[in-house]
């Protein structure tokens, strides 16, 4: 991997033309995915069906929309588990499990399966703009952003698209003309995509994470690995990770395109197409004239908001997209320091007797705790919610150290106490068992009795939300109310 170059068989572009019209293609999923993809198709002239396993009153609403349009649409478990009779084609939202019935079916009858990204793909225009495609573990929304924010101090048109929220169809279907486009891309959305070709690539990383949706560890790496198939230019990975399989091994496993190199990111210094960091400086070895023998400075740590290790990570990806496509080393200084975070990403909300409060409530997974972890030194840990079967003996293992306490809430929080019971039996643990969103409140309340002056209170679940909140914002909001209450 030292030339940066990865020698595959040349990728195809363009798949071929899918006649819409007068096709029968059935929509499974309604949603924020489903409902787009059913207008859009209906629009081209397909009779569309729509199948949902959901009948909720949002469901029935959405419903009540389509089928004003003219589109068929069947609600509730029983109509979700059938292929509709002269199904030709099957689109789904992402989140439905490659197990539903409906897919067995479809693949007895040897009906494709498309996701709403491959349907966009197929959409686009002759002159439709370059994909730089992000996925992973963690990052990717922060890293996307970072990335759209580095296109415009370019001067690109851009947006951050796909996973983050705002639709692929939407992006390629309407009026605005972009230059390039910034994609967010879930191992799911992945699962279903087999023609995406990218300008560029990056995988962040590599955790175990919705291995009931995919099965194995090895399968969900796969999936995450689509996003590196027919790349033209740059397959971007994490030269820091340590666990099999790796970014890397996802790269060499890869078909891209005649003369598409490998580039590294690293947090140490950089080698050869590679980009890393040197006395607090972002530096590029893979995009310069001469690799081996010069380097080149993109911008300060200090540009980075956040500049936690992890977020560090995600800047240098970003970065290495943006060269990638071309972009000059002062867009990616500007880029950066105009970049503000999502909210409840390692925010810090307020300090308090001395103490700083920080809410990392995406921190859903182990391993997005362990990186926020390792950005502080002396932490005050509140965690906890539904584990969705990880086990915690690594984090724990790994950042007993930092710990000065750590106070548990949510439904799995033993399997923690048990963690932390093995690894750090000296740390004080406050167990409260309650699973009420008024929980927060006492949380914070137990956590500023066990900080000490120069410590940080870190709200990084390693769970999800869902026991206790709607979703992590919520459980982040009420985090930072409590936090105010304190202040107050």
């Amino acid at each position: 991997m030292g030339s940066g170059q990865v020698t595959a068989p040349v990728a195809s572009q363009s798949p071929e033309p899918y006649r819409f019209r007068g096709r029968r293609i059935t929509v499974a999923g309604l949603g924020v995915s489903g409902v787009p993809a059913a207008r859009a198709l209906h629009g081209l002239g397909a009779h569309v069906t729509v199948v949902n396993d959901g009948d909720d009153d949002l469901a029935r609403t959405q419903a009540a929309e389509l089928e004003r349009l003219g589109i068929a649409v069947r609600l509730g478990e029983q109509a979700a588990s059938t292929l509709p009779e002269g199904t030709e084609l099957v689109v789904t939202a992402p989140g439905w499990k490659p197990g539903k019935p409906l897919f067995a079916a479809a693949a007895q009858a040897g009906v494709p399966v498309w996701g709403d990204v491959e349907l966009a793909w197929r959409l686009r225009g002759p002159d439709a703009p370059p994909w730089l495609a992000v996925t992973g573990t963690n990052g990717k929304t922060t890293t996307v952003r970072m990335l759209a924010s580095i296109l415009e101090a370019a001067g690109l048109r851009t947006a951050a698209v796909g996973n983050i929220g705002v639709s692929l169809l939407d992006a390629v279907l309407g009026d605005e003309q972009y230059d390039v486009l910034a994609v967010e891309l879930s191992s799911y959305q992945l699962h279903w995509s087999s023609s995406l070709r990218a300008h560029s690539a990056a995988v962040l990383n590599l955790a175990p994470d919705h291995l009931d949706w995919h099965g194995s560890m090895e399968a969900y790496a796969a999936d995450k690995g689509r996003v590196y198939e027919g790349n033209r230019i740059a397959c971007v990975y994490n030269a820091d990770a340590t666990d099999k399989p790796s970014t890397e091994d996802l790269v060499r496993e890869a078909d891209v395109e005649e003369g598409c190199r490998a580039v590294g990111f690293t947090l140490g210094t950089p080698g050869p197409s590679q980009l890393g960091v040197v006395d607090g400086i972002l530096v590029d070895r893979a995009f310069v004239e001469d690799r081996r023998g010069s380097a080149q400075e993109l911008a300060e740590v200090t540009d980075v908001d956040p500049p936690a290790p992890h977020n560090i990570a995600n800047a240098l990806a970003a970065a290495a997209l943006a060269r990638a496509y071309g972009v000059p080393a002062a867009a990616v200084r500007d880029g950066l320091r105009a970049f503000t975070p999502d909210a409840h990403r390692i925010a810090h909300v307020a300090d308090v007797d001395e103490v700083a409060y920080v809410d990392d409530s995406k921190a859903t997974n182990t391993h997005a705790a362990q990186a926020s972890l390792a950005a502080y030194e002396s932490i005050v840990w509140i965690a906890g919610g539904l584990a969705k079967g990880a086990t915690f003996d690594e984090l724990v293992a790994s950042s007993a150290k930092r710990l000065r306490g750590a106070v548990l809430i949510g439904a799995d929080r033993a399997l923690i106490r048990e963690a932390l019971a093995r690894h750090a039996p000296e740390v004080p643990v406050v167990d409260l068992d309650r699973t009420d969103t008024g929980a927060m409140l006492q949380a914070v309340q137990e956590a500023k009795r066990l900080a000490r002056p120069g410590d940080t209170v870190l709200l990084a679940p390693a769970c999800a939300s869902m026991d206790m909140f709607a979703n992590y914002n919520r459980r982040g909001e009420a985090f930072a109310q409590a936090v105010r209450e304190l202040g107050a």
